[in-house]
């Protein structure tokens, strides 16, 4: 996942050259995940998601890059391996949703 190293580092160097590392502790790097995902949650609401598309598609892309900036961000300081970390979680979701039982239904594992 090459492209994924390639993408942090445009990400440190973008904030390395204005110095603004000193303020991503984080804490404030995963309020501002839940911020940005809040907004992305504004440009649906009150509307289908065919008209939320419809209407704020552009924005939409802004927030989710957003919410993945700041995600990206929070794991290369935890260093964390994002491939490594979703790999993790799929084997665990996997378990707890097994094809058999969580096929076509939108039931929480416990209630599978």
């Amino acid at each position: 996942m090459n492209e994924l190293k390639e993408l942090t580092a445009k990400i440190n160097q973008f904030r390395e050259e204005r110095n603004w590392r000193q303020f991503h502790k984080a804490k404030d790097l995963a309020i501002s995940v839940s911020i940005e995902a809040a907004e992305l949650l504004e440009d649906f609401q009150w509307k289908s998601s065919e008209e939320a598309i419809q209407k704020n598609s552009e924005n939409i892309k802004e927030e989710i890059a957003d919410v993945l900036i700041y995600s990206i961000m929070l794991a290369d300081d935890l260093g964390l391996d994002i491939q490594q970390i979703i790999e993790e979680k799929l084997e665990k979701n996997a378990i707890k949703y097994p094809v058999g039982k969580s096929r076509n239904t939108k039931a929480k594992y416990t209630e599978l």
